[in-house]
């Protein structure tokens, strides 16, 4: 009896150091996110800027669009994902001067705002939308 006792207070520590472990591992993104860059302003900063600059420029069809994309990513990191990859292509719009979002730097945004893994998935959304990835393969590549 005393040693099924022990196995569990065994299972029960490692359990414990996993998940505090995995937890610390988030919390320490998060804060290299927040540390300022060389020009003194922080990731999470230049995300903040981009939105706020280029919240006026979003279209109805387009923020449909950036909505359907995201849909594959799970509902608890959702928000985290639409806010990165919104201003990614706000920053796209912005250094091509543009004074609208279109759907080409919507695209352009998002291939570079995810990792390559996530490609596929984009391809096979946009594939399901009548989009021509074509034009965007070079994106692909980054």
């Amino acid at each position: 009896m005393s040693a099924i006792g022990d196995y569990m207070i065994v299972l029960w520590g490692f359990l414990l150091i996993t998940l505090m472990g995995i937890g610390g591992f988030f919390m320490f993104r998060k804060f290299l996110k927040k540390l300022p860059k060389e020009d003194g302003r922080s990731k999470m900063d230049w995300e903040e800027f981009y939105m706020e600059k280029t919240r006026h420029m979003w279209r109805k069809p387009e923020k449909e669009l950036l909505e359907d994309l995201v849909s594959p990513v799970p509902e608890l990191f959702r928000d985290l994902a639409r806010h990165k990859i919104a201003s990614k292509i706000g920053e796209i719009a912005l250094k091509k001067k543009r004074k609208i979002i279109t759907q080409d730097v919507l695209i352009e945004g998002y291939i570079l705002a995810t990792p390559k893994r996530d490609h596929k998935f984009l391809r096979k959304k946009l594939d399901q939308k009548n989009i021509d990835v074509t034009p965007y393969e070079s994106f692909f590549e980054y």
